[in-house]
């Protein structure tokens, strides 16, 4: 099925700082305060302690998020993320059991958390702002069968189908 070359992929300590270059960057924030580079390493791996007198509180990469709490390792959930983020048509909890070797029941935690997360947007924050809309549209332009591809003019994309995109008014 699906080859997890990334090593990110791979290890769960590898998983836990590509989440957190993502989620940081370089500037660790307390998500208990909300303070940025107040906080300091801890004996344990990945936790960290927020410096502020009034929080004191420790966190993670993965506190407030979907993955809090859980025991699943990190690198699962990046394959979990990553499967069901791809897949076109759905990804049922079997399947998900079948393809990370993990039970039924953790395949089942994880489908769910992760569409709790798709639906409320509890990863990023929102396209373009908190409560602005966006739109995007796309037009595939094809071509009779038998005519000649034409170059020029607009973007080619798969299968000599020109790609146009405009903006909404």
């Amino acid at each position: 099925m699906t080859k997890f070359n990334a090593p990110h992929f791979q290890c769960p300590e590898a998983a836990r700082e590509y989440l957190e270059a993502l989620r940081w960057g370089s500037d660790r924030v307390c998500p208990h305060c909300g303070t940025i580079n107040e906080s300091f390493a801890t004996k344990k791996p990945g936790v960290y302690r927020c410096r502020v007198k009034e929080c004191r509180r420790d966190f993670s990469v993965t506190t407030k998020s979907v993955m809090e709490s859980s025991h699943i390792k990190l690198n699962v959930w990046l394959q979990a993320f990553y499967l069901m983020a791809s897949s076109k048509k759905g990804f049922s909890s079997h399947q998900m059991h079948r393809a990370l070797g993990i039970t039924y029941k953790s395949a089942w935690f994880l489908t769910h958390r992760i569409r709790e997360a798709m639906r409320s947007g509890g990863l990023l924050p929102p396209m373009g702002g908190s409560g602005k809309v966006v739109e995007a549209d796309e037009t595939y332009i094809g071509r009779l069968k038998g005519q000649p591809v034409r170059r020029g003019g607009a973007t080619q994309g798969a299968a000599g189908k020109r790609l146009t995109y405009r903006q909404p008014h």
